[in-house]
């Protein structure tokens, strides 16, 4: 398996921000700007600002979330990591967004995407299997100058009943996974829905000819059955209309 080149850069552009508090930050979004902080490294903790509509736009960037960021404030520029963002319950707003100061002789701990190929030439795509991508992501720990755009896993090689692990991923040089107790959790698999397999079971246990349970009905034969059906119930119901009517006429006659 393969990994990404080194991301490439990207940067966006904050103010200081001198005001403080829910009131200051309300006023602040009316302006057109989100409310934010930036903090770690050997700087203390500072208050900025960022245009709301380029920080929407580079939210929605993939790389944006996982690589090394530059910020421009004043005239000095800074790399940072995206750590955190709070957004409105239920408008595309920004309520406040917190990044991190990089330290290049220190390791950062950060959650990079998967990319997964060759799927559709494994062995599992010429079956009813389903590949199913259990992880998007992957919390890995290295130098800032190692951290990954993302991490590919390839397919190519999984078949029905097979998974891949994170065990089985090939990294890149100085990024390390981080787990749980030393587990290695699967990050996609191949198997067959249930429903699909019930049906193959089936049809492999009835023999030719034989009528299954639930099975559909020829129409000519339903029709058929309908038909007799019909015929018994009206020569029942003949001789009891009958039987009514002969009383009714003698009492007519006397």
């Amino acid at each position: 398996m393969q990994q990404s080149p080194q991301p490439p850069q990207q940067s966006f552009t904050a103010f200081a921000r001198e005001r403080e508090g829910r009131g200051a930050s309300r006023r602040l979004r009316l302006t057109g700007r989100a409310p934010g902080i930036v903090y770690g490294g050997d700087g203390k903790p500072q208050t900025i600002e960022v245009d709301h509509n380029a920080l929407i736009y580079a939210l929605k960037r993939e790389a944006f979330h996982s690589t090394i960021l530059t910020m421009t404030l004043g005239e000095t520029t800074q790399r940072v990591l995206l750590r955190d963002v709070q957004m409105h319950p239920f408008r595309h707003e920004v309520l406040h967004i917190d990044f991190q100061r990089v330290d290049e002789n220190r390791k950062i701990r950060m959650k990079v995407p998967l990319h997964f190929a060759n799927g559709e030439i494994s062995p599992a795509a010429s079956t009813d299997a389903i590949i199913s991508h259990v992880l998007t992501e992957l919390d890995v720990s290295c130098l800032p100058k190692d951290l990954p755009a993302f991490i590919e896993v390839d397919l190519s090689t999984l078949a029905v009943g097979q998974s891949i692990h994170v065990s089985d991923l090939t990294l890149p040089a100085g990024v390390t996974a981080v787990t749980r107790g030393g587990e290695s959790p699967v990050v996609a698999t191949a198997i067959v829905p249930r429903v699909i397999a019930e049906v193959e079971e089936v049809a492999a246990v009835v023999e030719p000819g034989a009528v299954v349970e639930g099975a559909p009905v020829e129409a000519g034969k339903e029709g058929e059955k309908a038909a007799e059906k019909g015929a018994e119930k009206g020569a029942e119901k003949a001789p009891e209309k009958s039987a009514e009517k002969a009383p009714a006429k003698k009492d007519a006659k006397k």
